[in-house]
């Protein structure tokens, strides 16, 4: 089995030192998340990096390999839930090469675009990435063609490595150093960096519940796959790791924590708000374990410098517009009022100044008067309300309920519909 080691991570860095291909992306501070968790809390900006994520570290070590090694190659050919795709188009197309990437069905419109702006021949094939994954290794058909792999390749695992040696020199008082985990490329890369560099900084991978293979794989001493992966960070949805990424993970990573998507939606929403960063699902992995107080203690970081990596800020639109109402239904600040009324002229009216006198904002307004339950003569309003919060949404029930209305309050948006 291959390895990768600290000289081919320096290798891939030195590669980059003459290259526009990669950037160096800054480290910022978090006082939001400092002041949440009590640690110091620094956020490496990968989601900055060209294409939108650190995914060009990798192909671009591994394609600069390739031209180097094998002069007569001509195509290259990945398979990619979306960030890997538009690093192996970016790379090469640099490079001189065609490329083709073959995406899930349910890539993200925003990657699919991206890529093949790129310069990447898209092909959409299969629900999930192992899908994807079987169709792209059929198109390897001709000795011009190499096949570059997201994760299971040594040249991809030392170029997303490089990362941990600008957390190093750009936070050499680091304690812990917070990464998603797919399919173990980056965080392998990372771990293998970090460890050769300085042995006492803490390297813990972060996945979440619906794609914890790692933890699995861990507690069964053997590689644990999923099939349909089911969680909102659909970056880190591999559905399982290699063994090279495997063994580097049992090696140098001292821990893995899952967290949930709620938490993820929450760090989205977070971050977006407090450091105006924008990113996806993985990208805010690793910074959602910082929003649950239950891993803050069990990794004791309290008083630590800590640096999550946000490792991706390539969301779709629609998928931004899904994950903000949910966070924003987890806290209270969008909900329903369900409101009794007889069903005559004039009530919707009545109650909506209610709620506008108490400065809530209504988003939309429903009958419902077809359910079983309902007496003759009688229906439900059904306001869709943004407010401030918890408070803020009781002094709004209550100036309902004040006025004689029967109400309800209650956060499935939606699902009612």
């Amino acid at each position: 089995m291959s390895r990768v080691t600290i000289d081919d991570v320096e290798a891939a860095a030195a590669r980059f030192a003459d290259a526009d291909i990669v950037q160096r992306t800054p480290v910022q501070r978090s006082r939001s998340l400092s002041d949440r968790c009590g640690a110091e809390v620094r956020l490496k900006m990968e989601h900055l990096q060209r294409t939108g994520s650190f995914k060009p570290r990798g192909a671009y070590n591994a394609i600069s390999r390739l031209v180097e090694s094998e002069p007569s190659a001509e195509r290259v050919v990945a398979a990619s839930a979306g960030n890997h795709a538009q690093g192996v188009a970016l790379a090469a197309t640099a490079a001189g090469l065609d490329s083709t990437v073959v995406m899930p069905e349910s890539a993200p419109g925003a990657k699919i675009e991206a890529t093949r702006s790129y310069g990447a021949d898209v092909v959409l094939e299969g629900a999930v990435f192992a899908e994807a994954m079987d169709h792209a290794r059929t198109l390897v058909d001709d000795p011009r063609t190499r096949f570059v792999h997201a994760f299971d390749d040594p040249d991809v695992v030392a170029g997303q490595g490089t990362i941990g040696l600008e957390v190093l020199d750009q936070a050499p008082d680091v304690d812990t150093v917070l990464v998603p985990v797919g399919g173990g490329g980056l965080a392998g890369g990372v771990a293998t960096a970090v460890k050769a560099r300085d042995s006492d900084v803490r390297v813990v991978g972060v996945q979440t519940e619906g794609a914890s293979t790692l933890s699995e794989s861990l507690a069964a001493g053997e590689l644990v796959t999923r099939e349909e992966p089911d969680t909102i960070a659909d970056g880190i949805a591999t559905g399982g790791m290699s063994d090279l990424t495997f063994d580097l993970l049992e090696a140098h990573l001292d821990g893995v924590v899952v967290v949930s998507d709620d938490d993820v939606a929450a760090a989205i929403l977070l971050l977006l708000e407090r450091a105006k960063q924008m990113v996806e699902g993985a990208g805010a992995t690793a910074a959602a374990a910082l929003l649950d107080d239950r891993l803050v203690a069990e990794l004791e970081l309290a008083g630590e410098t800590v640096v999550p990596l946000l490792c991706g800020g390539n969301i779709d639109i629609t998928s931004l517009q899904e994950v903000l109402t949910h966070a924003l239904v987890d806290r209270h600040q969008l909900v329903e009022l369900v409101v009794r009324i007889d069903d005559t002229p004039g009530k919707m009216g009545e109650i909506a100044t209610l709620i506008g006198e108490e400065r809530a904002n209504i988003r939309t307004v429903r009958h419902e008067r077809s359910r079983p339950d309902l007496p003759v003569g009688d229906a439900d309003l059904v306001f869709e309300v943004e407010t401030n919060g918890p408070a803020h949404m009781e002094r709004v029930v209550e100036a309902v309920r004040g006025a004689g209305y029967e109400v309800a309050s209650r956060t499935d948006v939606g699902s009612r519909r």
